[in-house]
């Protein structure tokens, strides 16, 4: 009989438990109707988002920054500085401008996802596109560093060790290098579960190009203008009137920096990722996260520029290290700028690794919860791949240009505000309201820029190689300069 009060005891407690328990999630819905029961919140990971603010901006700053700011000095001796500042500023605010448009997609629909996004502007085929152009696109700059990787590391190690030309040895092997670098930094970091973990080997990439920019200040005021010959390295041109910055410059070469300038912000497919892996997501949080991030960029974007044009002026070359190596081969400085350089291109690698992975999954596993075989899986395949790309097929460049030139504007200028006037209900926002106008126009800019890229590229292909320069780089700093477009000067 005890046993059955108890029970009954008991019974009653966890029905009045139960009553106090929904009588709570009736308030939570009526003053949160937007918090976990809500209908809104949709949760594309199996974890709470626990990225602090400093670590997101350290990882969307390092995807914004890459290789991409060695060709900024040669913009600006194309564009003058006037001009040079005036584009650069414009890209940043549009570029925080195309965040604002995703962020604001996303909090309409409860989507932080790119691919998601695509599915519910556009349905499957919407999906589909995004997913493909993240892939692409990323791939591409993936292949881009492990380029540099390829090219520049041997190098690096040739001079560290004295030696006047490549010996054979396995180590001076850049195709061995890029293997070694993939499966042994690049892989582990790529394997983490969580982007926000990589926030601090993002840090140190990016301290590493504060060492890069440290140092191009440093050497403004040790390199006499006009230029000093050292050995058998000479710059052509030592004239007094070579050595006086230009405000504005026009030339031949002027129009091929605008495309270059437009993609020096691409950072959006990491956007929504580190958006859901961030501690207490808000769009304003976020947003904030995106303006540092580009105006940290902007400032370091703009020194590196502005002294290195101002040490070299019309001789600066398109690779802005190969420059100093040509005034001296071997500055003990240029080289540890070198090793820098790599590291940081080297740590940017996982952090375009991971949209890639999110795509592909959504693509192919949309309904499956996390799985450490498809994870890993997925990260090998990709680094496989690209290590193929980089190793066996040295003429890629022209293709990936051309899906360059298309998949950068349409992450940065046209998918989002195409998301923008398809997801904003017209009720909130009428198509003839400001907002959707200046989509509509941010979206037509995005059509004018990918049209001008491929038309450059398409101009590169007729013309030959008439527009590299004097001829005087070699076929390993020709593939560092085509690196640009993709490495977020994408331009990196």
């Amino acid at each position: 009989m005890e046993l059955q009060k108890f029970s009954n005891g008991s019974h009653s407690l966890d029905s009045e438990k139960a009553m106090l328990e929904d009588s709570m999630a009736t308030e939570q819905e009526e003053f949160l109707p937007h918090g976990p029961a809500g209908k809104k919140k949709i949760q594309f990971t199996d974890f709470e988002g626990k990225t602090s603010f400093g670590m997101s901006v350290f990882n969307l700053s390092n995807a914004i920054m890459g290789s991409g700011i060695l060709g900024l000095s040669y913009a600006m001796s194309n564009t003058g500085i006037v001009l040079f500042l005036i584009l650069l500023t414009s890209i940043a605010i549009l570029s925080a401008y195309s965040i604002h448009l995703l962020l604001k997609s996303a909090g309409v629909v409860g989507i932080r996802a790119y691919e998601q996004l695509g599915k519910r502007a556009f349905g499957h085929p919407g999906k589909v596109l995004a997913a493909v152009i993240i892939t692409v696109h990323n791939i591409g700059a993936m292949s881009s560093f492990l380029f540099i990787v390829k090219y520049e590391l041997p190098l690096v190690i040739q001079a560290f060790l004295g030696l006047q030309s490549d010996t054979g040895e396995w180590f001076l092997n850049g195709n061995n290098l890029i293997i070694i670098v993939s499966f042994s930094i690049i892989l582990p970091l790529a394997l983490m579960r969580q982007l926000g973990y990589l926030g601090y080997t993002s840090g140190f990439s990016l301290t590493c190009m504060v060492f890069f920019l440290i140092s191009v200040i440093y050497k403004k005021f040790n390199i006499p203008c006009p230029l000093e010959t050292f050995g058998n390295h000479s710059i052509n041109s030592s004239m007094e009137e070579h050595c006086e910055g230009k405000l504005f410059t026009i030339n031949q070469q002027t129009a091929y920096t605008i495309p270059i300038l437009a993609f020096a912000f691409v950072c959006h497919p990491e956007v929504l990722p580190i958006y859901t892996e961030l501690c207490n997501p808000t769009k304003k949080r976020m947003q904030a996260i995106a303006n540092t991030s580009i105006l940290g960029m902007f400032v370091m974007y703009l020194l590196t520029a502005i002294f290195g044009y101002l040490t070299f002026y019309t001789n600066v070359e398109a690779e802005l290290l190969h420059t100093y190596s040509r005034v001296d081969p071997l500055d003990k400085l240029v080289l540890c700028v070198r090793v820098a350089v790599l590291v940081a291109v080297t740590l940017t690698v996982p952090v375009v690794l991971f949209p890639i992975r999110r795509a592909l999954l959504q693509l192919l596993f949309p309904e499956k919860p996390f799985h450490w075989a498809r994870h890993i899986g997925i990260a090998v395949s990709l680094l496989f791949m690209v290590n193929l790309l980089v190793i066996f097929v040295p003429n890629i460049r022209d293709i990936f240009g051309i899906l360059g030139a298309t998949s950068a504007p349409s992450l940065i200028f046209i998918l989002p505000g195409l998301f923008y006037l398809r997801i904003v209900p017209t009720d909130q926002e009428p198509m003839n309201s400001r907002p959707k106008i200046q989509a509509t126009c941010f979206t037509a800019l995005g059509f004018v820029f990918m049209v001008m890229s491929t038309s450059f590229i398409v101009m590169d292909w007729v013309y030959g190689e008439n527009r590299s320069g004097d001829g005087r780089g070699s076929h390993e700093h020709s593939l560092v300069q085509w690196a640009e477009p993709w490495s977020r000067s994408l331009s990196r």
